[in-house]
């Protein structure tokens, strides 16, 4: 199946229904909310602001849906004031989306949107983003999943049809290791420092983590640090906000995400980077013919181990193989660390 047969499946899923959509105005949101606005009977964006987002994140969400021509509503939850998110456990990102999707799937319904869906990918599903069990839980639909459409087919068709987005969409506590309080000072650090890599380089992705006393750059470009000694700046810069020392990751942020799994001979496997939960994972499969065993689960072609390694048989190619494990993502329920 190609992108444009991928994207037809999806504006089919959106045609003639009132669509409500978790609004970032990142790649996979604006992607939903343009196509909705082409084929659905009505489209409303809802952008969360919980205070710890990028500079003109806001901004940028009422620019891009006001151009697509969609209602937009903006609910402010100062996460601030919300001590088990700033207490920053390994529940965070879970945490965090379930009050979010609770807002909006409460502002779609007194909106008369009875069609909830997010931005969700193919690909999110092989990334450790516990987030999607919000997703499962509120019943929102994902038609990006539904049409087996990757970060990279995503960004492809953006980018084709010269449709404008932001790469810097996510939340700034993520830069700040887990069982690590988050504070307002920490964020206000993290905002500045990216924000004058930003402003003196041509970057367009920037993430500065947060070690304490050490302060590690991520970025899109590395050549835009390293070129005219650029790094000496931002080194002194970043100092300047505290920090005793600067590192830069030499591994540059890609976010063109894709999914390739080990092939040979009909086989195939791909090990998740975390666990799976067996029991939740078998009541998807409830109409579907597998061995019930205590710490994996077979189906006809598939063995899906607790420990996230997943190995199929008797596939005609490796296409045949992708389809195959592509459908077995989705039913994938992850375990959530403590």
């Amino acid at each position: 199946m190609n992108l444009e047969e991928k994207i037809e499946i999806v504006k089919e899923t959106l045609k003639d229904k009132k669509v409500a959509i978790g609004f970032s105005g990142g790649a996979d949101s604006t992607l939903i909310a343009y196509l909705s606005s082409k084929v659905a009977k009505d489209t409303l964006a809802i952008t969360i602001d919980n205070h710890l987002l990028p500079t003109g994140f806001v901004e940028n969400t009422q620019k891009l849906a006001k151009s697509f021509g969609i209602k937009h509503e903006i609910i402010d939850i100062d996460f601030y004031k919300k001590e088990y998110f700033l207490s920053n456990d390994s529940k965070r990102c879970y945490n965090c989306r379930n009050l979010m999707y609770s807002e909006i799937e409460k502002l779609a319904q007194e909106k008369g949107f009875d069609f909830v869906c997010d931005g969700n990918n193919i690909s999110d599903l092989v990334i450790d983003r516990p987030g999607i069990l919000v997703t499962y839980k509120k019943g929102f639909n994902t038609p990006f999943i539904e049409a087996k459409l990757t970060s990279k087919e995503i960004h492809e068709y953006l980018n084709k049809n010269d449709i404008p987005y932001s790469r810097s969409t996510t939340c700034l506590a993520t830069r700040i290791p887990t069982n690590t309080k988050t504070t307002e000072e920490k964020i206000k650090r993290i905002r500045d420092c990216e924000d004058y890599i930003y402003n003196n380089t041509n970057c367009e992705i920037v993430k500065v983590r947060d070690f304490g006393k050490f302060g590690i750059c991520e970025v899109d470009n590395i050549n835009e640090i390293i070129k005219e000694d650029r790094f000496k700046l931002i080194n002194n810069k970043l100092k300047q906000k505290g920090f005793k020392k600067v590192a830069l990751n030499l591994s540059p942020i890609d976010d063109d995400e894709y999914i390739a799994i080990e092939y040979d001979n009909g086989s195939f496997k791909y090990k998740l980077p975390f666990t799976i939960n067996i029991e939740n994972t078998k009541k998807q499969f409830e109409n579907e013919k597998f061995i019930d065993i205590k710490d994996r689960i077979d189906t006809e072609k598939t063995t899906i181990f607790e420990e996230g390694l997943i190995i199929g048989r008797g596939f005609k190619n490796y296409d045949d193989a992708l389809i195959n494990f592509m459908e077995i993502l989705p039913k994938l329920r992850r375990n959530i660390s403590d």
